[in-house]
């Protein structure tokens, strides 16, 4: 996966000064560091992100949605559920012309996660479900020039509306996609998707972080994300 430099102008750049006489707190025991995962997330890697036990109890591969590639996409598809989903701001989703797929009170989604109706990107693809045309249409979604007209709906990329307070607001894994690529400096959406075992059922605990090591990528909760940024200010 590339690496890449960080964007200064970036939404975190302002937070950043406010922040760097903070420590950042430790993580919880046998996961990394929130400020190892940012770093891991600016070079175009994708991270493994657990939630709450008492809620899903998943861990998501998530990466900056504007660094996705190929590459990084097919191994998302390879090893997780393969819906593909981009938590994205509610302004950016409004200004793509992306509704919701249900109204709030018709949502009867366990998590009540906040589904758009579904998009691929108008220019390069074909049929949308290829690897190259996944990051296509996730690159288009994380860039800040796209308007309406560049999607086609309904498509093979599945957009969540983000709460606007993050994980402060909401521990999902949507709002901890648009934190980490916001944080790492990046266009403020996230590329997730949950991570399955061999047998198809979902991957939990220590799984998650036998996969992590497996792999050699950073491996954070969302509870440490909370903690980072009430500490940090951030």
């Amino acid at each position: 996966m590339r690496a890449v430099a960080r964007n200064e102008s970036s939404p975190a750049t302002a937070s950043t000064s406010a922040s760097s006489s903070r420590t950042a707190p430790p993580p919880l025991p046998g996961f990394d560091s929130i400020p190892s995962a940012l770093d891991a997330i600016r070079r175009g890697e994708m991270v493994v992100v657990l939630d709450d036990e008492n809620r899903e109890n998943e861990g998501d591969l998530i990466g900056a949605a504007d660094l996705v590639t190929p590459e990084s996409i097919a191994f998302m598809v390879r090893y997780t559920s393969g819906v593909v989903c981009v938590g994205m701001r509610g302004a950016d989703l409004d200004r793509l012309a992306l509704p919701l797929m249900v109204n709030s009170r018709e949502n009867e989604e366990k998590m009540l996660t906040a589904f758009t109706v579904t998009v691929d990107a108008r220019e390069g693809i074909t049929t949308g479900i290829s690897a190259v045309e996944r990051a296509r249409t996730i690159q288009a979604l994380a860039d800040p020039a796209t308007t309406a007209a560049d999607f086609r709906r309904p498509g093979h990329i599945f957009p969540i509306r983000a709460r606007p307070g993050g994980v402060l607001e909401r521990r999902g894994h949507t709002e901890a996609g648009v934190d980490l690529a916001r944080l790492a400096g990046c266009s403020p959406a996230g590329a997730l998707c949950e991570i399955v075992e061999d047998d198809g059922s979902m991957a939990r605990g220590p799984s998650l972080q036998r996969f992590a090591k497996r792999w050699n990528l950073k491996c954070i909760t969302i509870a440490d994300l909370v903690r980072y940024r009430e500490t940090m200010g951030v």
